[in-house]
């Protein structure tokens, strides 16, 4: 994936400035930054959440700009919102099947199969709510529902927010696991996460990419002047 100047307004406000940057096949990108630098902003405009004002979404050598967001994940791109915003209201079994038909997933039963095999807790919890899990365990359930859709691209925003240690633990494990064979677009507040599990970093600052690069040079002064750390 592409992201070309990318620039979106809001109300008054310039949200993001010309921002650019690649991803590639595989691996893991961190995007950092304070609060309010436009991180979960950026993940809503590229999930067609948000408009932008200008600039160029590509992927796979197309543009997606005027794609709405069903069409996105069609093309491949898995999100894992902040918040989790899972279906509260249904178990956990409809949530995962719901987002495999939804999205046209060739054998859905085999990729919700394979979803909940890396997280198997919420196997165990397959006829509960979704609102009747704990923090942790819906945040693996909204990880598992983006998977079903067999991403190519899976942008997950502040997946360890409010998650308990030995959660967040698999949380590493998987998206190292799966950094392996997809590409993954992580906004994380827990630099130490990031930091184990990217292979590449975007730092944001005002909207702005401030500074970018390689992990072998994450923990520069460089990059901690942008950050809360």
């Amino acid at each position: 994936m592409a992201v070309e100047r990318l620039n979106q307004h809001y109300g008054g406000s310039h949200t993001l400035r010309n921002v650019s940057f690649g991803v590639g096949d595989k691996g893991c990108t961190a995007i950092l930054g304070r609060n309010g630098a436009g991180k979960t902003t950026l993940l809503r405009c590229l999930m067609g959440v948000l408009p932008i004002t200008s600039g160029a979404i590509v992927w796979n050598g197309a543009p997606l700009t005027a794609l709405p967001s069903h069409r996105r994940v069609r093309a491949g791109f898995g999100y894992v919102p902040q918040g989790r915003e899972i279906f509260a209201g249904l178990t956990v079994g409809q949530n995962l099947e719901i987002a495999a038909s939804a999205s046209g997933t060739a054998d859905a039963e085999a990729a919700v199969a394979e979803a909940v095999a890396l997280f198997p807790v919420i196997g165990q919890m397959w006829r509960r709510r979704g609102g009747d899990l704990s923090g942790g365990q819906q945040q693996q359930l909204s990880i598992a529902r983006a998977l079903v859709t067999r991403p190519s691209l899976l942008i997950l925003d502040e997946p360890t927010e409010g998650v308990q240690p030995s959660i967040v633990s698999r949380i590493e494990e998987v998206i190292s696991e799966l950094s392996g064979r997809l590409s993954i677009l992580l906004v994380e507040q827990y630099f130490e996460f990031a930091r184990s599990i990217a292979d590449h970093y975007v730092v944001l600052a005002r909207g702005e990419v401030a500074v970018s690069g390689g992990t072998a040079d994450m923990d520069s002064d460089a990059v901690k002047r942008f950050l809360a750390i």
